[in-house]
């Protein structure tokens, strides 16, 4: 018993610090060196849309449309999985106890960690808590890149007439909305992914979050090529 205590009060911690420490370093980099990472470097291309936008460059205009557009599936697609996601677990939930019946001489292995109820409802309710949020972000993000889809048209067409909207930087703060929504929306989905295998024992928990962290540098910071 304080091997199955030890495995689900030391590595649950550390697998959440991993995760959490690692977006609040991504967080602080985006902030303070934003070139460093994706996310700030579109961030930067993203204002030099607009300003393309004020000198009438239709070309410019057009890209800018198609990265909304582009954007605006893969929220929806993002949304989706969240959905099926979401059915598959109720769907495991359901069908827990049968399983834990069927096999319960493997369950019942210390590498499984402690399968106390309270335990298995932390764990079915923490990835139901992630996936429940991250849909609910994927749907205010595409609400909001529908609504930058029509202020950068109409900045672009109508451009007199928007100078005071322009002016309190409302354009700008509903376009970055629309592509910040959708990242905090995938990450939540990411992160939900080691809540999964958390079922299995606290161990896969704690290699899946040290596996996910290493795949979201590679795709988060730039490589540098200064060597």
């Amino acid at each position: 018993m304080g091997l199955v205590v030890y495995l689900d009060t030391i590595l649950v911690p550390m697998s959440v610090f991993v995760i959490v420490g690692y977006h609040a370093y991504l967080s602080h980099s985006i902030k303070n060196n934003p070139s460093s990472t994706t996310f700030g470097t579109n961030k930067l291309k993203r204002s030099a849309w607009r300003l393309n936008l004020d000198q009438g460059d239709d070309k410019k205009g057009m890209l800018v449309i198609q990265s909304l557009r582009n954007t605006l599936m893969a929220t929806i697609f993002t949304a989706t999985i969240t959905i099926l996601m979401s059915l598959a677990l109720a769907a495991l939930n359901n069908n827990a106890y049968t399983a834990s019946h069927h096999h319960h001489h493997m369950m019942s292995s210390k590498l499984f960690g402690s399968k106390s109820d309270i335990l298995s409802v932390l764990k079915y309710a923490s990835a139901s808590l992630f996936l429940a949020i991250s849909f609910m972000f994927s749907s205010m993000a595409i609400a909001f890149l529908i609504d930058a889809n029509f202020w950068m048209n109409a900045h672009h067409h109508h451009h007199q007439q928007l100078i005071l909207c322009e002016e309190e930087g409302y354009t700008k703060t509903i376009l970055e909305r629309a592509f910040t929504l959708p990242l905090i929306a995938n990450r939540l989905l990411c992160s939900s992914l080691p809540l999964f295998l958390w079922m299995l024992g606290p161990i896969p928990l704690f290699f899946s979050s040290l596996a996910l962290v290493w795949w979201l540098h590679h795709l988060d910071f730039l490589p540098n090529f200064s060597k």
